[in-house]
This record gives structure tokens, C-alpha cells and sequence, in this order.
């Protein structure tokens, strides 16, 4: 998932973004309206957490773009105001979801990873596949029941991959989905990404690449075991 995060505030604003790179979220940041509606425009992006009461161009007018620009960014408005006509203007210019300041975190994860699906197609929060279990909502890995962990990029990547259900995905377009803004469409983090994460999936191969276009997860080893116990063991996330 990519999203975009215009807060003025910039402690704050590093702060969520810490949070949600930990949670293996591509983040961008913003801190006026301008630049916030300028990344929206020619960037790609799922969500868009948007501070109402910015600077210069409020945080309503660059609901109103997203809007009328027709994008399909999903908007999770912020606010300090806890008044009920301000929550309901805010969700009658366009916004998606609400949300008042203070606000807990998980909170916050969860409500973007909620926005962010409705830009997927419709897929179970638990993804299965290669023997692999892969849990979105718990960020937890297992394959033929081993539980494996990895890196936040390691995590994306391999979501990202069985998200295209067997497509090949190519190196620029990992880039764009998980890496952050100023990476450039160098792939070498892909690829050293890459090598790390097949590594520690193990044999067989789970994933593989396919010259000259890209990666995906290797047709032989797209259905899970019969007969294995890949459930994700229920326990709390670190």
C-alpha cells in the first residue's frame, strides 16, 4: 500500500510515518496543501491521510480535487475539531473517513488498511499461496506452517506479489508500490530485497523471475500443500 500523509504539523507527520513504514506501509509526506495536491496528482497512491486545517490551501479544498480530478486515492480526513456538523461536512466534501486528533494508532492502521482495500480487488485479509500464509491485518508470515519473519519491504514485496494472484509484476512497479518517493526506478533495492526474501522463504523457490519483465510467485508452487497445517499461530505481534 502507498500512502500519502499531508500534516503541517511535522513532528506529528514523522511520527504516524515512522509508524506506518514500521508497519510496512510506503509513506509520503506533505506538510502544506500545495505539495500535498501536487504528490496526489502525479503520484499513485491508495490513501491520502489529510489534515483538514492546513496552511494556505485547506485541507477541504484539497479534498475537493481528489474529488473532481476524479482519483481513486481514498481519503481519511483529520481533524481537531470532535463537533458532529464538522464531521459530517468533512465526509459530504468527499472524504471517506473521519477521523479526530487525538487519536490512538492502531486506530489509524486500521482505518487506512480498511481504505486501502477498497482500492484492491476484493481479496480475504489472509493470502495464500506457495505454501505461504500471509496474515495483512497481524503482518505475520508462515510457510508450510514455519513461521518466517521478515523486513517491512520484505513483507511488502511478497504481499504485493501474491496480490497479483500468479501476474508478473515488474521491478518499476515494486518501486512505485513499496519503496518511497526519490528512490528513482533503479531496481537494485528489488533485487537485493529480493535475494534476502527468497532466502528466508526457503525451498522451493516461491518466487521467480521472469527475464525481461519482472517477478512472480512460480506457478508450481501457487497452491498451499494438501494435507499441511498453514495457519498462522495466534499470538500477539511484537
Amino acid at each position: 500500500m502507498r500512502v500519502l500523509l499531508v500534516e503541517d504539523e511535522q513532528f506529528l507527520a514523522e511520527m504516524i510515518a515512522h509508524g506506518l513504514r514500521r508497519d510496512a506501509i510506503t509513506v509520503d509526506i506533505a506538510l502544506d496543501g500545495e505539495s500535498g495536491l501536487g504528490k496526489l496528482v502525479y503520484g499513485d497512491y491508495d490513501v491520502v491521510i489529510l489534515d483538514r486545517d492546513l496552511p494556505g490551501m485547506h485541507g477541504d479544498d484539497v479534498c475537493r480535487h481528489v474529488v473532481a480530478e476524479g482519483l481513486l486515492t481514498r481519503v481519511l480526513m483529520l481533524t481537531a475539531s470532535t463537533t458532529v456538523a464538522e464531521r459530517v461536512a468533512g465526509l459530504g466534501l468527499g472524504a471517506d473517513d473521519y477521523l479526530t486528533k487525538p487519536f490512538a494508532y492502531d486506530e489509524l492502521l486500521a482505518r487506512v488498511l480498511a481504505l486501502g482495500r477498497r482500492n484492491q480487488p476484493a481479496l480475504p485479509p489472509v493470502l495464500r499461496g506457495a505454501g505461504l500464509v500471509l496474515d495483512t491485518s497481524r503482518r505475520q508470515v508462515t510457510r508450510d506452517g514455519r513461521q518466517v519473519v521478515l523486513a517491512r519491504k520484505e513483507f511488502a514485496v511478497l504481499e504485493t506479489l501474491m496480490r497479483a494472484n500468479g501476474a508478473v509484476v515488474s521491478g518499476e512497479s515494486l518501486i512505485e508500490k513499496v519503496w518511497e518517493e526519490g528512490t528513482g526506478y533503479d531496481t537494485n533495492p528489488v533485487r537485493v530485497t529480493m535475494s534476502r526474501l527468497r532466502t528466508k522463504l526457503g525451498a522451493p523457490p516461491a518466487i521467480e523471475t521472469v527475464p525481461g519483465a519482472g517477478y512472480r510467485i512460480a506457478p508450481s508452487a501457487r497452491r498451499a500443500p494438501s494435507g499441511r497445517k498453514d495457519e498462522i499461530p495466534r499470538q500477539e505481534c511484537p
